[in-house]
């Protein structure tokens, strides 16, 4: 029982992480049209960051979180506007893929050359260090942080794109962008602050995430297939279609890797192919955001 209860938990944590980061890739792809293979380089940057203030600068952990993600969104905004605006909507989904994963590689070469090839940390503040008793079991603070953070994002995004005119002049955009144009709805200022929207996400996840998935030099490579696999499990553009999809994937993934450590990641692949196969277009295809 207490295997089957440290599987849920850190299962459950593992899930939110790859949700928080994934659903900003989700929103990218399913409301702009946009495969932005450079999503993860995002997440990347940002926990370098945080591990740069938390560190070199002696920030607390929460500060340096706000400025992580701050920066990171500030510092990718010329790219929307220079290189994203170019191709939102295109239907030549290869030059996107060219133009994001080229701008990884970059990304990565400068992350190399200014922190170095080295694994960084963050280090957590006391509070997240102990654990916190949910009846007669206890699990890891960190865990429920992210736990609970992962279900804060949830209600976010659901609030802001269900219940807000910010969503209803995204949607309007998305379906007819010159109908909306024509209306008043400054759609570039709209898609800038959606891309925003989707950094900061992506921010968020690679500061919150760095216990789960570590920060070394190659991780925007290493992680961005399971940030798309969740995205198409899911359904591209669903809050919720990701939310469950990140759960049971990150639950497959923990559970395989606590009972049959030496099959590695095969069973969340496994269990991605079989999901795919019983839903091709992803969980909630059809009724995303």
């Amino acid at each position: 029982m207490e295997t089957v209860f440290g599987i849920a938990v850190d299962g459950v944590a593992y899930g939110m992480i790859l949700f928080i980061i994934s659903v900003g890739l989700s929103v990218t792809l399913g409301l702009m049209r946009v495969v932005n293979l450079a999503h993860g380089a995002f997440a990347m940057v940002a926990g370098y960051v945080a591990s740069y203030a938390a560190q070199g600068l002696g920030l607390p952990y929460v500060a340096a979180l706000v400025v992580a993600v701050l920066l990171t969104v500030v510092a990718t905004l010329p790219m929307e506007k220079l290189l994203y605006r170019r191709i939102y909507g295109s239907a030549n989904e290869l030059s996107q893929v060219l133009l994001t994963i080229g701008l990884t590689f970059v990304i990565v070469a400068c992350i190399n050359y200014l922190f170095g090839p080295t694994l960084k940390r963050i280090p957590l503040p006391d509070a997240l260090l102990g654990t916190v008793s949910i009846g007669p079991k206890s699990i890891p603070a960190h865990r429920a942080f992210v736990i609970g953070m992962g279900a804060a994002t949830i209600l976010g995004l659901w609030w802001l794109l269900e219940r807000t005119d910010f969503g209803i002049k995204l949607r309007a955009a998305v379906d007819d962008p010159n109908m909306a144009a024509a209306l008043g709805i400054r759609t570039e200022r709209l898609y800038m602050a959606t891309f925003a929207l989707g950094t900061g996400l992506a921010a968020l996840g690679g500061v919150l995430g760095a216990e789960l998935l570590p920060l070394e030099p190659y991780y925007a490579i290493r992680y961005i297939v399971l940030f798309l696999a969740v995205v198409a499990v899911g359904g591209a553009g669903s809050i919720f279609g990701s939310a469950a999809a990140a759960l049971a994937l990150g639950i497959v993934d923990t559970a395989g890797k606590y009972l049959i450590p030496n099959f590695g990641e095969f069973f969340f692949y496994a269990a991605l192919i079989l999901i795919l196969f019983r839903w091709p277009h992803g969980f909630f295809h059809g009724r995303a955001a």
